[in-house]
């Protein structure tokens, strides 16, 4: 199979279920903001980091392949067995979060996303899971979409806030403090 079909040289493209879009599309900024996220993810997970966390960014990876599916579903072909975002998966993430926030210290100022270069990938991940997160209910305000992508979406925010300040403990880093000019 090769990889160049040349059917998006017009600037469209195919979802899945068959419509045909622009690239420029809304359910196309959704989803491709999600593959730049899951990018950013493999990149963290690339880091030195505890077996721990790559083990936890390896499931992500794989939940927003399928979300990513899920967004891009047309609901046109019924026949299309797609995968689903679930309760356990948003439990995953909030079970991650409960444990490295009993290791830190509670914050009571916010800090600058910085410290560490590792940490700084996790906040640059995470501005990213925000951006994804504003696609997809821009995208809900048009058409039907997953419920369960945008709480997902919402949770691995928290989840990459707090892995940004486990890693910099881990990595011996310290907290900036924003500093209220």
């Amino acid at each position: 199979m090769k990889i160049y079909t040349k059917k998006g040289d017009k600037g469209e493209t195919q979802l899945l279920g068959g419509t045909k879009v622009k690239k420029s599309h809304i359910r196309l900024e959704a989803y491709g903001t999600i593959d730049e996220l899951n990018a950013y993810i493999g990149h963290l997970h690339d880091q030195e980091i505890s077996e721990n966390h790559k083990g936890t960014l390896l499931k992500i990876q794989n939940q927003l392949f399928n979300l990513g599916s899920i967004l891009s579903f047309d609901g046109k072909k019924s026949q299309i067995n797609l995968p689903e975002i679930t309760k356990e998966n948003l439990q995953l993430l909030e079970s991650e979060i409960d444990k490295m926030e009993e290791e830190l210290t509670p914050l009571k100022d916010f800090i600058l996303p910085s410290g560490h270069a590792i940490s700084s990938l996790c906040h640059i991940a995470r501005t990213v899971c925000r951006r994804a997160e504003r696609r997809v209910v821009a995208l809900q305000s048009k058409e039907e979409a997953c419920l369960n992508c945008l709480k997902y979406l919402n949770r691995l925010s928290d989840y990459l806030f707090v892995l940004s300040r486990a890693i910099l403990k881990e990595k011996n880093g310290s907290e900036i403090y924003w500093i209220k000019f």
